[in-house]
């Protein structure tokens, strides 16, 4: 009877990400999808022994499935969501975080050039300074997105990366934990970014992602640096523009800020005049303006979302005595859904706009154009993508 009751739910799980699936795809099974990918694995290097003992067991996971849907630096207007993250309780710790592992954090600005309130607002972010454990089987949750098809290829080529991890460092398969989505270790890099970044910054002979604190946070200012990090520059900061301002100006440096009458929301002084800023309205115009760098892209490709890249420069600021944004964050700001902004990329595509990207991401090129058609339709050129800036546009959203 168990046989067959565990047979019924596999079947089960089985048609449920077959209604996951786009409606012209035909789904296999997730055996076929096994065989097919054990001569990519072996191609790279993975011994069949590994591969097995990977892939032992595993099934398609549909918590996995359902947690593409809700990822919360989409799920909620901008402004709350940099709240949450920059909360009390987070900025307390981490200023207790920078005494306790103070002369860590030395050998990492050092060496890498990265300041620690920003590894120290990653580290908080990513796993509550390690106090979030990893609960998820990183082969089952990324061979599940592999098996769908989320993203393909990069799912499926992370899952062979780790696969990989595994049988170089011979980590006991009980240790190869992770976010519902790969990330692994304290400070979440995905099996890729672990081959490229972590590194044994204790020096015990071994890199530690889950458990060793300083390898953690070198690995961390590793990616950074090898990033481009700009040391002692600012990721940005709220500015307040003057009275008479055209928001289609969104890319200058700071001479030319200052020339326009741009100042900084906090008093401070702009970091030098040959240094490029770009206007960002976040929420709209209606909302708080800030002027970011070349470090806020860093932060983007740590993870490729504004809310995310916003939110730890904000509590990097808040940990050093940085007040909160001052300008009120707009009530009806509200955040469209990864497919309405995939949509709205295909729209401004068959526009003749250069985009190249339709995974949802509305980079500063993306927003440049939104201007251009705000500006058309009578509407502020802010290049905050909304609802009825879509439905101006035409687009529909299923």
């Amino acid at each position: 009877m168990r046989i067959v009751i565990r047979l019924l739910a596999v079947s089960f799980a089985v048609f449920v990400i077959a209604l996951a699936l786009p409606a012209q795809a035909q789904p296999k099974s997730f055996a076929a999808f096994v065989a097919e990918l054990w001569p990519d694995a072996q191609a790279k290097g993975i011994s069949r022994a590994t591969f097995d003992e990977a892939l032992r067991g595993v099934t398609p996971d549909q918590r996995v499935i359902a947690a593409t849907k809700r990822q919360p630096e989409y799920g909620k207007p901008f402004g709350d969501y940099v709240n949450a993250v920059a909360n009390k309780r987070r900025i307390a710790e981490g200023q207790v975080k920078a005494k306790q592992w103070a002369k860590t954090f030395d050998a990492v600005e050092k060496q890498f050039g990265v300041e620690r309130w920003v590894l120290i607002a990653l580290w908080g972010i990513e796993s509550d300074f390690g106090a979030e454990k990893d609960k998820w089987d990183v082969f089952r949750s990324l061979a599940t997105l592999a098996y769908v098809g989320y993203r393909d290829p990069y799912f499926r080529n992370e899952l062979i990366v780790a696969m990989a991890i595994m049988q170089k460092n011979k980590f006991p398969r009980s240790q190869m934990v992770s976010s519902w989505a790969g990330a692994m270790g304290q400070t979440q890099f995905m099996p890729s970014n672990v081959v490229d970044f972590a590194i044994d910054f204790s020096g015990d002979g071994k890199s530690d992602l889950w458990t060793n604190v300083p390898d953690v946070l070198g690995s961390t200012g590793n990616y950074l640096h090898k990033g481009h990090w700009k040391h002692g520059l600012p990721w940005g900061f709220e500015v307040v523009e003057p009275n008479v301002f055209d928001t289609m100006h969104s890319h200058d440096d700071f001479a030319g800020w200052q020339r326009l009458g741009v100042q900084r929301g906090d008093g401070k002084p702009f970091p030098p005049p040959d240094i490029k800023g770009i206007l960002f309205f976040p929420a709209g115009a209606k909302g708080p303006a800030f002027i970011v760098t070349e470090n806020y892209d860093v932060l983007k490709e740590y993870n490729n979302s504004d809310a995310y890249a916003v939110a730890v420069g904000h509590l990097a600021d808040r940990m050093q005595g940085g007040g909160p944004v001052k300008a009120a964050w707009p009530a009806d700001d509200h955040p469209l859904s990864r497919n309405a902004r995939i949509a709205l990329q295909k729209k401004m595509a068959a526009l003749g706009y250069n985009v190249t990207d339709f995974e949802g991401h509305v980079d500063f090129g993306l927003r440049d154009n939104i201007r251009a058609e705000q500006k058309k339709l009578g509407m502020i050129p802010d290049g905050n993508p909304t609802a009825p800036f879509l439905e101006r546009l035409g687009v529909n959203v299923k």
